[in-house]
């Protein structure tokens, strides 16, 4: 059945537009306060957010539906995802609830949810809240029995100290000096406190929210910056979160970029050497091809799923596995974290090149991508799906058979934005190109 109002990861719009409006947020808050109130004890919902100044507004909506619901909730201000992630399980609360929209630009919110044992909801959990949504609400608290809402202070050091722990014990990051990018987003505090505490010497850029410039030309999507200032400082890395802090990019001291695909490789194969691995690496449709060689020749296997983390954590949790992750910087290191976590991740790099007693431009790349192409194209929803057109269907054809059994290549529609994405590699990089560009204007066409 296809949902009406999650997408790939949450709920996430134009802020002030349908869905992302108070109105609509009030009936999640409500809907999603009636799936998760079971049993007679008191309900507890923490909160959480980004910097953007929509947040205000999102935040106020869900404190009023859940506590018409009998819930209690806990504000922690701005944290990082995962953050939210590990509060929800560690105060025992019976839902989690992260307002962002991640790495989309400022004027863009959304909602991310999760349930008591700290992982993101599934389908059918979201496809019952939705049902919720748009039916009339029933079950508001008696008067007595409405909850109160509350802010906690002491949520910063509760997450710095539990990311810290996930650093091997015995090391310790003296002697590096790091470039931390928080994109002016949710871990702009707590970010350069966790890296300082372990004892490197922290170089701090866009950490000056101020509402509106939450991934303005910084942070994982816009690496630059951080390159920039890697190289102009003589750091030893430049680390740089997104919006929400559950991803990140990584660059060596000669300002060159490494993404998701090879901070992957990096861990899997320093886990695969201590015995500690388990399972095969699980990554998305969009990892590069050079990535799966390169793990096959290790020895490791590579599990493949649809696009979004939490796909991923479900397939590690079906299959056993402790290591996962997106190219575009979600990493889930399943030992620690329920959710993709930048600074966590971020650590296990750092765990890696500090025994490695090598420069990150020796240790960080580990394979040779196969040449990649992605492009995007908008699209207008309110005119149908270019896709369903027999001139797309036979672009798409033709490209597959241009590239042969060497290549692949995907086609989807972002969860997010009205976007598709056309994806191509193979061994051959202009092929790549003209078979992306063929698929291009076929859709535009259409």
């Amino acid at each position: 059945m296809a949902r009406k109002y999650f997408g790939t990861d949450g709920i996430r719009g134009t802020a002030n537009i349908h869905p992302v409006t108070p109105d609509l947020v009030l009936r999640l808050a409500l809907a999603a306060g009636k799936k998760f109130t079971r049993g007679d004890h008191r309900h507890k919902v923490v909160i959480g957010k980004d910097t953007r100044l929509s947040g205000y507004m999102l935040e106020t909506a869900l404190v009023s539906g859940f506590v018409a619901m009998g819930m209690d909730v806990y504000q922690v201000g701005p944290m990082p995802t995962p953050a939210v992630a590990m509060l929800t399980q560690s105060m025992r609360c019976d839902l989690g609830v992260m307002i962002s929209a991640s790495h989309n630009p400022f004027e863009d919110n959304g909602i991310k949810l999760f349930g008591p044992d700290g992982f993101k909801l599934s389908d059918e959990t979201e496809l019952e809240i939705e049902a919720l949504m748009d039916a009339p609400i029933a079950g508001l608290a008696e008067p007595k029995s409405i909850g109160r809402a509350k802010r906690i202070d002491d949520a910063p050091g509760r997450y710095i100290e539990f990311v810290k722990k996930s650093f091997p014990a015995g090391l310790s990051l003296d002697g590096l000096r790091i470039v931390v990018d928080c994109a002016n987003g949710a871990a702009y505090k707590v970010a350069p406190a966790v890296f300082y505490e372990l004892g490197a010497e922290v170089i701090p850029i866009s950490v000056q929210p101020d509402g509106t410039n939450i991934n303005a030309m910084c942070g994982a999507t816009k690496p630059q910056k951080m390159c920039d200032t890697v190289v102009d400082k003589g750091a030893h890395l430049g680390i740089a979160l997104d919006g929400d802090a559950d991803r990140l990019i990584i660059c060596d001291e000669k300002g060159r970029v490494l993404d998701g695909d090879q901070l992957m490789g990096l861990v899997a194969k320093f886990l695969h050497t201590r015995d500690a691995l388990k399972g095969p690496l699980v990554a998305t449709v969009m990892s590069n091809l050079g990535l799966e060689r390169y793990l096959g020749k290790e020895g490791i296997g590579m599990l493949r799923t649809p696009v979004g983390d939490r796909y991923v954590v479900e397939n590690m949790r079906v299959h056993g596995c402790n290591l996962g992750g997106e190219q575009s910087g979600h990493l889930v290191v399943g030992d620690h974290a329920t959710t993709g976590d930048g600074i966590l991740a971020a650590l296990q790099v750092l765990a890696v090149l500090v025994q490695a007693q090598k420069p990150m431009s020796e240790v960080g790349r580990v394979f040779d991508p196969v040449p990649q192409l992605l492009k995007n194209i908008r699209f207008n929803e309110e005119k149908g799906m270019p896709l369903e057109a027999d001139s797309v269907k036979d672009a798409i054809t033709a490209g597959e058979a241009r590239l042969g059994d060497t290549g692949r290549v995907l086609i989807r529609k972002s969860g997010t934005e009205p976007l598709i994405r056309v994806m191509a590699e193979g061994d051959d990089g202009q092929l790549v190109e003209n078979v992306v560009d063929s698929i291009i204007e076929a859709i535009s066409k259409a």
